[in-house]
Order: C-alpha cells, then structure tokens, then sequence
C-alpha cells in the first residue's frame, strides 16, 4: 500500500483541487469553468512528476516544461499566430515522449493510465481513422447541402472526401500498375498531403485554443464583425450570433464592474443590399434593447481586415488617449479575424458566438483555405521542393536502373 502513496495523493489533490476550482468559478462573473480546471489539472500533474522523478536524481520534467514556457511565451505575446499551433503540438510531443521515459523509471500507474489512453486513441485512428474521417464528411456534406445553399464554400467537406476517395482508390488499386517514371513522380502526392495535414493540425489547434479567450470586463469597444443580409436589409441567423455574443458581453460587463462599453457595428453596403450591414445590426441591436447612445457605426469596409482598419480609425477619433476593444465573430472564424486585427495594428482579441454543429468541418476548412491563401508562396515553395525533390529521386533511380 504505501508503494501508491504518491499516487493516493495525487489523486486526492486532483480531485479536491478541481472541486475547489469548480465551486470557486461558479460564483464569477466569467466562471470559465473547464479552463481553470485544465490549468489545474496539468499543474498539479507536473507537480506529481517532479515528485516521483526528483528523487531519483533526475530532473527531465523540465524539458516539457521549457517547451510549454515556450508556447505561452509566444501565445501570450500574440495569440493569433499559426506559430501558436505548432508550438503547443511541438509541447505535446515533446511531453509524451517524457512520459515514456517517465513510465520506464518510475513505473508510475498514473503515467501509465495516460499512456494507454494515448495508445487506445492513436490504435483507434489507425485502425478506423480513414474509414470513419471518410464517412463522416460524407454524412456531413449530406447535411451541410440539405440545410444551407449549394455554393462551393459549403461543398468542402464533399469535395475533401471525393479528393481522399480517389486518392485511396489510385493508392491501392492503381499505383502498382504505373511505370516507374510516373510512380515515382506521384510519390510526390502522400508528402505534399501529409505538409498539408501538418498545417491543417497546427491552425485546428491553436483555432481551438483561441476559444478559452476570455478578455476582461474593462472593454471600452466592442465591435461587431459583419456578414451578409437576408434581402439586403435583414440580419442573417450567422450574424444574429455575432451580435448576440457581443450583447452578451456588454451587458456581462455591465452587470460585472458598471462600465458601459460601446458596440461598434462594422460592415458596408453590397451592391445587392438595401443597407449598409452596419445598419442592419444596429437595427437588430436596438431591438434587443440597447440604447442607441451605446451603438456606433463603421459602414464603409467590405473586407475583414477593413473592418479592423476603419474601426481603429474610428475608436481613435472617440478615445484619442487609448481604449480597449475586443471584437465579436462567429466562433470559427475569429482566429483568422484576430489575424487581420495583428495585421491592421490593432490590440483586439475576439470572443466567438456559438455556430450549429453541423457547419463546423465545412466552416473550419473554409478558414483553413483563407489562411494558406494568406501565405501561399510559402506554401508554394515547400510544394515546389517536394516536388523537385521526388523528380529528382525518379531520375536517379532511372538512370540507375
């Protein structure tokens, strides 16, 4: 019995802590409930790994812990960063590889439980990962052209799964029976999908990531991102939300320390609409029950990232000694968004307004595509050099042949 002292501990602190943290944020005025527990529960597990590892003269619990010094760091410095992604996977990594050391030296049943966790997931995507991806963005599509129009951004998830179709139908039916020059010049096809996947992982992470951002109730700007109408005059479901998180906010912030802060509709006038967007939230707004005094209007952008730039321009000539602004877009869309306000040189972090499950996969690929478009010559040359590179192993082994 006492071999599991550690562990006993352990557990005991895991769970009152996360009680403690539970009846602690509940009476918040931004409880963010599953946040503060994570926090606590990775906390209190690197302090159950220093504990058994130390005394046995070894101090490898810092590696990952330098690493996950390193994503914050950056994070914290700027939080819409494709980089972000990248370093909190890079952490993930570089942390489960301490656990197999860890499960070696100390054989730990904790580290042990998560480890086989981690095998039971990673056995589950071997064996029914193609399968089961493939299915379900079928099924998706299905219900993405039943409920929504049938315009090319809703078909992503349709085409991403006749292009793996094809794909896994060439590999194991038609490769083998290719010449050897053209074999060999397709094996280009699996490294240049596998970079994809990897930025696809990277941006899905940190997009995930940039959820959890809670910004604190002291905003003086709250702006509202626009979209379309529904015949040019009307707020669509989509944008509804988007105002409907932002009401939320700026009556939380009210309730919570007093302060009014003002919402700032930004959208202009499509050549099919009515009404500037910006108009069309304010009236949807004022409905809502917020006084036309706390509503401004930026009705001239046509782009994110002019929404960013003419709002800044817009909160200057109000609060010329400096303000604090967060911006309100749809929960898919605000790392990108948050992207444009780094771009346009604004300090703004955006809340995001729940969107229907089922729009998700096609929405998060939508994104993804804006944000390789966003660097493709980057993307370009790593294609390029993957290319080059299976031309130039095709012909080599020719010559050898």
């Amino acid at each position: 019995m006492s071999n599991f002292i550690p562990e006993i501990i352990y557990a005991i602190v895991f769970i009152v802590g996360n009680l403690t943290v539970y009846f602690w944020r509940r009476k918040t005025d931004d409880p963010d409930i599953f946040f503060f527990c994570c926090i606590w529960s990775l906390a209190s597990l690197f302090v159950y790994l220093a504990a058994i590892e130390i005394p046995k003269g070894s101090f490898f619990v810092v590696i990952p812990l330098l690493f996950l010094g390193l994503f914050l760091q950056s994070y914290f410095r700027s939080k819409a960063r494709l980089l972000n992604g990248f370093l909190f996977n890079l952490f993930i990594i570089v942390f489960g590889g301490y656990l197999l050391y860890n499960i070696f030296t100390t054989t730990s049943i904790i580290v042990g439980g998560l480890l086989a966790v981690v095998l039971v997931a990673f056995l589950l995507i071997v064996f029914f990962g193609i399968a089961a991806l493939l299915i379900f963005l079928y099924w998706n599509a299905i219900v993405v052209m039943k409920k929504e129009s049938h315009s090319l951004a809703n078909l992503l998830t349709l085409l991403l799964a006749i292009f793996l179709t094809v794909y896994l139908v060439y590999d194991h039916f038609i490769a083998q029976q290719l010449p050897l020059w053209l074999s060999g010049f397709l094996s280009c096809l699996p490294l240049i999908m596998g970079y994809f996947f990897l930025v696809f992982f990277n941006f899905l992470t940190i997009s995930l990531l940039y959820q959890f951002n809670h910004p604190r109730y002291d905003q003086d700007y709250v702006m509202v991102l626009g979209a379309g109408l529904l015949n040019g005059e009307k707020v669509t479901p989509l944008l509804a939300r988007r105002i409907d998180a932002a009401i939320h906010f700026y009556q939380a912030q009210q309730k919570a320390k007093g302060k009014r802060a003002k919402l700032l509709m930004s959208g202009g006038q499509g050549p099919d609409e009515k009404i500037s967007e910006a108009q069309a939230m304010k009236n949807y707004a004022l409905s809502q029950g917020i006084p036309e005094s706390d509503i401004l209007l930026e009705n001239q952008s046509t782009t994110t990232l002019e929404n960013m730039r003419f709002s800044k321009k817009i909160m200057e000539e109000h609060s010329p000694n400096g303000y604090k602004a967060i911006f309100s877009s749809n929960n898919y869309h605000i790392f990108r968004a948050g992207i444009f306000a780094n771009q346009a040189g604004l300090a703004a972090d955006g809340i995001g307004a729940k969107t229907a499950f089922y729009y998700l996969p096609n929405a998060f690929l939508r994104e993804f595509v804006a944000i390789v478009m966003m660097n493709k010559r980057r993307h370009l040359l790593v294609v390029g050099g993957i290319v080059g590179l299976t031309t130039a192993a095709t012909l080599i082994r020719l010559l050898v042949n």
